[in-house]
């Protein structure tokens, strides 16, 4: 090792779709431009999807009463009831 050399970076092989300051070509923007429109609306549609599952599942959520669901003693009584067993015996 020579920490006193400099380092060199390697040399990225450069497509002919991009500039030099590494922008996109005309060419780029070309080949691309038949897909922009369909990849526009499948974009749209996936993101329309993710929010009815959202919504639908918030909606499920708020309907739903949780009043028969059992729920575990709290930790102050849990100590009080064990307090109290111990100084009865």
């Amino acid at each position: 090792m020579h920490p006193s050399r400099a380092f060199k970076m390697p040399i990225i092989k450069r497509s002919s779709y991009y500039n030099p300051d590494y922008r996109q070509g005309q060419s780029l923007i070309r080949a691309r431009s038949p897909y922009l429109v369909k990849n526009a609306i499948t974009g749209l549609a996936l993101v329309g999807f993710v929010i009815s599952i959202y919504a639908y599942t918030i909606r499920a959520i708020k309907s739903d009463d949780f009043a028969d669901a059992a729920l575990p003693p709290k930790k102050e009584d849990i100590l009080k009831d064990t307090v109290r067993t111990k100084g009865s015996s």
